[in-house]
């Protein structure tokens, strides 16, 4: 029986790259919607569920995607809503590939860190990346500065990640200027920069200098570099001291990780592979 993958986007078009990733991990059909929302998906997942039968349904699952991560989201709450009992498929939330970049970027400071030794820094910590990396880092033991310009966005991502995760050592930092990073950085082991694109977050001279620093992860692959002189490929390059990784040395990781998702949705008809999902087939493919 052929693999059906149904690639639900919600945004104009449905993106090259994930249905690219989709038939380079081996799926045999793939179906793509654009402009999907918790309004119109339901008569998709319908035709998804009632058309093959019970021992069959592992062979057709559904990829949710997107440039917006917070469609996704609902668009997964609504998913899971509209199956019931047994009669279901397997589906993947990965929306502007949040949780597969935020996996990889997590797994590659896994390499060099104890993570419950770990203070870790997350710049654009309230965009989809960087509040899934500090998620992924605080459920693992570490004490994690959640950063971002709106100090409102700070604590609401602090907040939901203490939903989530219990006993989460998270905390907001409203970042105005360099200097507060100064101070906040003296005792920081990680610095993962998840920002806008071209956007640059942290200079050399904020960095650099700083004793305690072990691993530098900046996600950004648009000039300039989010974390200054830091190369995008960069992969476990060490500079100053530091360990650095860049945006396609994370890449190919994250890569790794997409499709084999991908290829995990057709073991069963009732997986939700979402943040936490897809870091173990990180860890899985690591070990």
């Amino acid at each position: 029986m052929k693999k059906i993958l149904i690639q639900l986007d919600s945004s104009q078009h449905a993106s090259t790259f994930d249905r690219v990733v989709a038939i380079d991990a081996g799926v045999d059909e793939l179906m793509s919607y654009h402009e999907v929302t918790p309004v119109n998906v339901e008569a998709l997942v319908h035709g998804a569920m009632f058309t093959r039968g019970p021992e069959d349904l592992k062979n057709t699952a559904l990829f949710i995607g997107g440039s917006d991560t917070h469609s996704g989201e609902n668009l997964l709450r609504k998913v899971q809503e509209t199956f019931f009992g047994p009669v279901r498929v397997s589906v993947m939330m990965d929306s502007n590939g949040c949780n597969t970049t935020a996996a990889a970027a997590v797994l590659a400071a896994g390499k060099h860190l104890d993570f419950s030794e770990t203070k870790a820094l997350v710049l654009g910590g309230t965009g989809p990346v960087g509040l899934r990396a500090a998620q992924l880092l605080a459920r693992r033991g570490a004490e994690v500065v959640l950063a971002s310009r709106s100090e409102e966005r700070a604590q609401a991502a602090c907040d939901a990640i203490a939903g989530l995760v219990e006993d989460a050592r998270v905390q907001p930092l409203s970042l105005k200027d360099h200097k507060q990073l100064e101070a906040v950085n003296q005792e920081t082991s990680l610095i993962i920069a998840a920002g806008a694109a071209g956007v640059k977050l942290l200079p050399a001279a904020c960095w650099k200098p700083l004793k305690n620093l072990k691993v530098v992860i900046d996600l950004n692959a648009v000039p300039p570099a989010g974390i200054e002189d830091v190369d995008v490929m960069d992969k476990a390059t060490e500079r100053d001291g530091k360990i650095c990784y860049g945006a396609i040395g994370v890449g190919g990781t994250k890569m790794k990780i997409h499709k084999a998702a991908i290829r995990k949705l057709f073991e069963a008809n009732d997986l939700i592979l979402d943040t936490e999902e897809i870091y173990q087939i990180g860890v899985e493919l690591q070990s």
